[in-house]
């Protein structure tokens, strides 16, 4: 697989509610309960996006998406200057997905999906991500269009399966989202994936991560000088490239633990390390407790490290 895909592997996000949201008139709704990532796709009118933390609001027309990935409160609105409602008294606990009508419905309408992550790799992934990704320029909007549409058709026909094929959609529709995002480059380990030669480190370190690397066989996989690679290398993801080798064999080595009976000493061969104990320093470092420690005590956040 390619590295955006190996980490999204490790996430397992899993689609807990894809809904319709149909309002009109005044209105304002205030999402407070928001832990999950939340993609939405705005197939008409028009309204104001908040997040808590932002100072600017996000204006939202018809073909534009969003991603929240930090599970911040925000707020949907027809108007600033409202009070807002509380989402729960309109979202009751047994909704299940269907479409949702606030106020008198038809002036904005949008469909999405609300992501609960599993994995304990979310902080590798979403640390590098700012809180509102908004997808508004036509090409990018074009690349969503498929999966919007289908999955307002699904809402709408109720046929055998829908649910599951939302679901599906609304995986395609994040994926879609952080490529997007990932274009438009910054830093970071996310926008690493944009540059080819510093993408290709990562997917040969990600193909092999039992191999006993070196900085200067990896600048000679991308056709690099050691130097040259170590300094861009940094600079793009923000640690250097075997630091990034050892987090990476760590959060296999977590996943592992949570989805195998795999011994520790196992687990530590299979990724490299002759020595069990080498292996344990190494994983407490990275994951903040030892392999014994995090075995017995699922789940465990991962250790957070913007830097990734």
């Amino acid at each position: 697989m390619d590295p955006l895909s190996d980490v999204l592997s490790l996430l397992r996000p899993r689609t807990s509610v894809s809904s319709g949201f149909d309002a009109g008139g005044d209105w304002s709704v205030e999402f407070t309960d928001n832990v999950d990532i939340k993609c939405d796709a705005v197939l008409s009118g028009r309204a104001w996006l908040a997040v808590e933390g932002v100072s600017e609001p996000v204006h939202l027309e018809a073909g534009d998406c969003f991603l929240l990935p930090s599970g911040r409160p925000f707020r949907l609105t027809s108007d600033l200057a409202l009070v807002p409602d509380d989402a729960r008294t309109i979202y009751p606990p047994e909704h299940l997905g269907g479409v949702v009508t606030v106020g008198k419905g038809g002036d904005f309408f949008a469909i999405g999906s609300r992501f609960a992550l599993r994995g304990k790799a979310a902080d590798f992934l979403l640390s590098t991500l700012p809180p509102i990704i908004h997808i508004h320029r036509p090409p990018d909007r074009a690349a969503l269009r498929w999966c919007v549409e289908r999955m307002r058709q699904e809402m709408r026909e109720g046929q055998p399966g829908s649910d599951l094929v939302a679901q599906h959609l609304a995986h395609m529709m994040l994926i879609q989202a952080l490529r997007v995002h990932l274009a438009q480059g910054s830093g970071g380990w996310l926008y690493a994936l944009a540059n080819s030669s510093i993408s290709a480190a990562i997917g040969a370190m990600h193909g092999d991560p039992a191999r006993r690397w070196s900085v200067q066989e990896l600048a000679e996989q991308v056709g690099m000088s050691r130097s040259s690679f170590a300094l861009t290398f940094k600079q793009t993801v923000g640690i250097p490239p075997l630091d990034y080798l050892t987090r990476w064999r760590m959060l296999l080595a977590g996943d592992r633990m949570e989805q195998t009976n795999e011994s520790v000493s196992a687990i530590s061969l299979n990724l490299g390390y002759q020595s069990e104990s080498a292996f344990s320093t190494a994983f407490k470092r990275v994951m903040g407790c030892s392999p014994r420690q995090y075995s017995r005590a699922r789940p465990v956040a991962v250790r957070q490290n913007p830097s990734i």
